[in-house]
């Protein structure tokens, strides 16, 4: 059989495609991050300030955690959008570009002619993203909103947490992350309507809409029922035992049984006569005694140091896991076969480690291919792709229209 050619793809499947980046902190960047990572060329285009994520979190060099955790696969330029020189960059750089990714808010985007129709203006056909949090119009346009908020909004805080505490909000940023795929998804479907029809268009998401979505589960059950769906904590709303159990190294572990198949593979691993006993026979029946089996599964989970109790109930088919530390899932065997933390070269830092590449293409693969950017580590460079002279990047950087990188202490 003959192999498939895919010449033209060394960079992955999104070779030849170019996206600016003019969004901050999470949902827009690594919307266009994950474009990188599949062989677009993404432009960061950033004010003298630079994205918000700069100035927030741990820091080595100067260098911030949170920037660089969401900014591989770009070039970065700086430009003062306020100045006519500057959008005149601005407008060559979209010329060049099939899509752009903004989260800023009105007024500031119609006022720095970032805005889908001032944009359309210098590329008829561009595939425009705005990220809002609430939504682009409607009662709460406008207002200004984070990863936080929309899950207050949406449910998920009401939702989260032990039944007998108050409820807490899910504190890694996934709404965010959710949203920035969603961001990707877009770019890549308006890609396709215009290669068959030559035709761009405006994508609006929210924070809200996106995690809405996500919950359709616990809103479906009250639009079908009435009913509200409980906190559980760590414990299922659907089976039991599902839950934390603390081992005997002072270590926990996640097990959990949503089948009679699993509940007696985890009492023969455990080797306790539980499956026999009526009460527990059923995951209706399950659930109703959970206390009781949760007690019991507790005291048997503390017989044993963490790590030979996950190897013996693995082995045994049951659903389980370590409840990993962080620099646990650094080293996990499994996320480094999958290529999940990969080394980069940074401009100051040197060596750095990044997440890799979630999508696994085998034909035409992803991959971090350049390290999160300088601020303005690419102005100079992407000028003169755009045809100015030395002459005029002097008196564009005098003037203060663009900038390139700055020393930082650290």
């Amino acid at each position: 059989m003959t192999r498939p050619s895919f010449a033209g793809f060394a960079a992955g499947p999104l070779s030849g495609i170019r996206v600016l980046d003019l969004s901050t902190m999470l949902a827009g960047p690594y919307g266009a991050t994950l474009l990188g990572d599949l062989g677009a060329e993404v432009i960061k285009v950033e004010s003298h300030h630079g994205d918000e994520s700069r100035h927030l979190g741990a820091h080595k060099l100067g260098e911030r955690a949170p920037f660089l955790a969401l900014n591989r696969n770009k070039r970065a330029i700086v430009l003062d959008l306020a100045k006519p020189s500057a959008q005149s960059v601005f407008a060559r750089l979209v010329r060049r570009s099939d899509a752009l990714v903004t989260n800023v808010r009105e007024p500031a985007l119609s006022r720095l002619g970032i805005d889908y129709e001032s944009v359309r203006r210098h590329r008829k056909d561009v595939i425009w993203v705005g990220v809002t949090a609430f939504g682009p119009d409607g009662p709460y346009a406008g207002r200004p909103g984070i990863d936080f908020l929309a899950q207050g909004y949406a449910g998920l805080i009401a939702g989260n947490g032990d039944p007998s505490a108050p409820p807490v909000r899910v504190t890694a940023p996934l709404v965010d992350v959710m949203t920035s795929m969603c961001v990707a998804t877009g770019v890549l479907a308006a890609l396709r309507v215009r290669d068959a029809t030559g035709e761009g268009q405006r994508i609006d998401l929210s924070l809200l809409d996106v995690l809405t979505h996500a919950q359709a589960s616990v809103l479906q059950s009250y639009l079908l029922t009435g009913e509200v769906v409980p906190r559980t904590g760590n414990r299922s709303h659907f089976f039991a035992p599902s839950g934390v159990y603390e081992c005997g190294d002072g270590r926990r572990l996640c097990i959990t049984c949503p089948s009679n198949k699993f509940f007696r593979n985890l009492c023969q691993a455990l080797a306790v006569p539980l499956a026999e006993d009526p009460r527990f026979a059923s995951s209706e029946d399950r659930l109703r005694h959970q206390d009781e089996l949760d007690r019991l599964i507790s005291a048997r989970c503390k017989d044993f140091p963490r790590d030979e109790l996950l190897e013996k109930i693995i082995a045994a088919d049951v659903l389980a896991a370590p409840v990993s530390e962080i620099p646990e899932v650094v080293r996990d065997p499994q996320i480094r076969h999958n290529g999940m933390i990969v080394e980069t070269e940074h401009a100051r830092l040197g060596k750095l480690e990044v997440t890799g590449v979630p999508i696994k293409f085998r034909g035409t693969p992803g991959s971090v291919r350049r390290a999160p950017p300088l601020q303005g580590q690419h102005t100079h460079e992407l000028l003169e792709e755009l045809g100015y002279g030395r002459e005029e990047v002097a008196r564009l950087t005098e003037e203060g229209a663009v900038a390139g990188p700055t020393r930082k202490d650290g």
